[in-house]
């Protein structure tokens, strides 16, 4: 291309695949990979090649969105029976881990009965020998949790698993993805690299920065074939030129959902990531990536969902993140991986583990991690956490999805950190059963009472209410409620005037303004100022 210095278009995708499946976390993490590949993909396509017909008409049925249906219009068939033989072959170590895991689980069932583990230890299946410890709690019920570390040193993760798929959008409309995979497309380029590919983070800085086509070419792999596809992803036209905030006061933008960007001239924080593309007509106004500084002193992650750790997001800002801040893990539960290892295992270096009530404190600004309760159907697991930001004396709280089930948790913790300035509250107050999310890890069946009883629910009214009273919150934002017309594609919420989550969220609203608090349910986008005191500007 003549040496011609080229910008990559705003609106190019680069979505990240795990055998050619959209990856999210639990298909990098090895022990919930295992059991996603056999109780998910493979499962699904199984049901596809039986019955694609039976697929082709719950897709349409909008009371079946983001259900467990490939959306090929009971097309293809072919195409996923090669490729449910080709994850037979390809994942044979991870099918039989999978397997191991459920037999160690019957295992840990049927015969620790109090006595010693030790003699159990020699029951436990070859391939998880070393990779597991046995124990009771205190109540003499028995578990078992993975050297997690070490997992990701054996055959079990295996980054030729991964791969990226570059394509250009021109719209928000995107079919749900977790259910249905990728198939070869003429309009998409697909990269067999892992995540942790430094090409990814050279093509993700040309958004902002021209590079040479030959070499990013040359980078990643890009065949002659694939090259003129490729060559219409790059633009000569400069973007708009990024201002960095110079502003004496602090500055919050709302990105959509649960991304908020928090801005003084000195520092710059952004929460939860997950963002939209830009460079097409948009029916609802938003800020994008091309909105964002070149440098973000810390990200901030609250839980290990799928709409709050965005590959497709995170990996092109990689080269942006000095700093990612993730909850801590409970060290080998199979249903609690831990982020750190599984972001480490994809490029980033730079990932810092907070407790509930630690602290992270930088120039004038302090990061507290917050207990996060609630939103995971009842599963003990410890990487979730709620973020307390303080900037000089203005105070912030990000509860994201947290199910305020006990008020008086979060009045204790008000005892320690004082009132707040601004309080964002989830309120996504129904949410999926158990089993839509984590149904693959469970090794026997739930009973659907039991199933449906337990949800991926964040707060309603009144678990709000107590919200907002226990902190004396001065302004109310709900937000992380999957409105965002570009979020469909993972969370497959659309509301109406009647859902229950608008109806409790204009309760709450009504609420704060009759008690003079700034209250709004957050939507597109919103940029606000604030002095450093708690008075608004």
């Amino acid at each position: 291309m003549n040496n011609q210095k080229l910008f990559l278009k705003p609106n190019v995708v680069i979505e990240p695949l795990f055998d050619n499946w959209y990856a999210w976390s639990h298909l990098i993490s090895p022990a919930t990979s295992a059991m996603n590949i056999t109780g998910r993909n493979l499962k699904i396509m199984n049901s596809y090649i039986q019955a694609p017909s039976a697929h082709a008409a719950a897709v349409k049925n909008p009371k079946m969105l983001g259900g467990p249906f490939i959306d090929y219009g009971g097309k293809r068939v072919d195409e996923i029976q090669k490729l449910k033989e080709e994850t037979l072959e390809k994942q044979k170590d991870m099918i039989a881990f999978s397997e191991a895991i459920k037999t160690l689980d019957t295992l840990v069932k049927n015969k620790a009965k109090g006595y010693s583990l030790d003699p159990l230890y020699d029951e436990i299946p070859e391939i998880l020998k070393g990779y597991v410890e046995l124990y009771y709690d205190l109540n003499n019920q028995a578990s078992f949790r993975f050297f997690e570390p070490l997992l990701y040193h054996s055959k079990f993760y295996n980054p030729a698993s991964q791969s990226i798929l570059l394509w250009l959008t021109e719209n928000d409309e995107r079919p749900f993805v977790l259910s249905t995979p990728r198939l070869a497309d003429n309009e998409k380029i697909h990269l067999n690299i892992p995540f942790s590919h430094k090409g990814l983070d050279a093509l993700s800085k040309m958004k902002k920065n021209p590079g040479d086509f030959d070499s990013i070419k040359e980078l990643l792999g890009i065949s002659e074939e694939q090259a003129p596809l490729f060559e219409s992803f790059f633009t000569t036209e400069a973007p708009k030129e990024y201002n960095n905030y110079e502003g004496d006061k602090v500055r919050m933008r709302y990105f959509g959902h649960a991304c908020i960007l928090v801005e003084t001239k000195e520092v710059s924080i952004m929460l939860d990531p997950v963002i939209s593309y830009y460079g097409y007509p948009q029916e609802v106004e938003r800020y994008s990536d091309m909105d964002l500084p070149d440098s973000i002193d810390y990200v901030l992650i609250t839980h290990n969902h799928q709409d709050h750790i965005l590959f497709e997001t995170l990996i092109p800002l990689r080269h942006k993140i000095k700093n990612i801040v993730v909850p801590r893990a409970s060290n080998g539960a199979l249903q609690d991986p831990s982020i750190k290892l599984m972001l480490n295992a994809i490029g980033f270096d730079n990932v810092i583990e907070i407790d509930e009530m630690e602290a992270i404190k930088f120039s004038d600004c302090v990061i507290t991690g917050v207990p996060f309760v609630g939103e995971h159907s009842d599963l003990n697991i410890q990487a979730k956490i709620c973020h307390h930001v303080s900037v000089g004396d203005f105070k912030m709280l990000f509860v994201a999805d947290s199910c305020n089930i006990e008020s008086r948790l979060y009045q204790h913790v008000q005892a320690v950190l004082g009132d707040i300035d601004v309080l964002f509250l989830g309120m996504e107050c129904d949410g999926a059963p158990l089993s839509w999310l984590y149904g693959p890890l469970l090794t026997e069946s739930l009973p659907r009472d039991k199933d449906i009883s337990r949800r991926l629910a964040g707060s309603n009214f009144e678990k709000g209410k107590g919200l907002i009273n226990a902190f004396n919150a001065k302004e109310v934002y709900v937000y992380a409620m999957g409105q965002e017309p570009w979020l469909e594609f993972i969370s497959s919420i659309k509301y109406t005037d009647e859902s229950n989550p608008i109806v409790q969220s204009n309760i709450l609203i009504e609420y704060c303004r009759e008690k003079n608090i700034i209250s709004e349910r957050l939507f597109g986008e919103k940029e606000i100022f604030y002095n450093y005191s708690d008075v608004l500007v």
